[in-house]
């Protein structure tokens, strides 16, 4: 069978475009890679694999747990069902992170600003920045040890230094400051139907929602903890949902924050909120 016979059949029963991702990667190659060759034979292997891997997507599975990985910010990072799987809105979080990292020795005299990354999952968060801002020291945090492993892994790979920490939010960082807190925590409400659908239905739960019934508690805690954790003039910086932005306002100033900002994605949607200590 060749390469075109293989997608057409494969899009019989998934999208094309899936097919494409999950063909591509089989064969170390893009889209265009696909077309160019397609009327090279398949290997039987292969061919076995991706029919394989079609009948999982066909059964709801994220391409990304079926290839075991998935691009942030231009860099391909591990995931598994232990992690949430990175979205392209969460890069905007990271864009509003780095225009507010303190330069190193710049007016805030930060030689190494110091960045903490809640709830990290794949530690698609707390690695770009590192990346991104080599001096910062970065400390990444979540309560799930099969996440860290994850996240460590990626860190190896891509050559970031972060230092990773068994901890449910704050818990494990009594006497640690930060002049950065970013967090994608879980924001989506107990009850919401998307819970039961599509790729969501794949993904740790408890990366997704916290049972509350607003999907705020733990945007809550967030908010109240990180004034024992910010040093003067730090941010606090999240990602939240479309329909929070005026809760999360409202949280942000019942803790004591000031200067806040509630930034929109490309698509125009309310996604980044934070505000600043002193």
């Amino acid at each position: 069978m060749t390469i075109t016979e293989a997608l057409r059949n494969a899009a019989q029963r998934i999208e094309r475009r899936d097919a494409e991702v999950l063909l591509g990667d089989l064969l170390h190659g893009n889209r265009a890679f696909l077309v160019a060759r397609g009327q090279d034979g398949l290997d039987p292997a292969i061919l076995e694999r991706f029919e394989s891997w079609v009948a999982r997507r066909a059964g709801g599975e994220p391409v990304a747990y079926i290839t075991g990985t998935r691009e942030f910010y231009g860099r391909e990072f591990r995931v598994d069902p232990a992690v949430l799987i990175p979205r392209p809105e969460t890069e905007h979080l990271i864009e509003q992170a780095l225009a507010r990292l303190p330069r190193p020795n710049g007016p805030e005299n930060r030689a190494r600003p110091r960045v903490l990354d809640l709830g990290t999952g794949s530690g698609a968060i707390a690695i770009t920045l590192a990346l991104e801002r080599p001096p910062c020291q970065v400390t990444a945090c979540d309560v799930s040890r099969a996440a860290l492993i994850v996240a460590a892994t990626n860190a190896e790979r891509l050559g970031a230094r972060v230092e990773f920490i068994e901890s449910d939010w704050y818990a494990a960082l009594n006497g640690h400051t930060f002049d950065l807190i970013v967090s994608n925590p879980p924001y989506v409400a107990a009850h919401d139907s998307h819970l039961s659908q599509g790729d969501l239905r794949f993904e740790p739960p408890g990366a997704l929602t916290d049972r509350s019934a607003d999907g705020l508690a733990s945007i809550r805690k967030i908010a109240e903890g990180a004034r024992k954790h910010l040093a003067p003039g730090g941010w606090l910086l999240f990602e939240h949902g479309y329909d929070q932005a005026s809760a999360a306002r409202d949280i942000l100033l019942k803790a004591g924050f000031e200067h806040l900002i509630c930034e929109k994605d490309l698509a125009g949607i309310p996604r980044v909120s934070g505000g600043r200590l002193g």
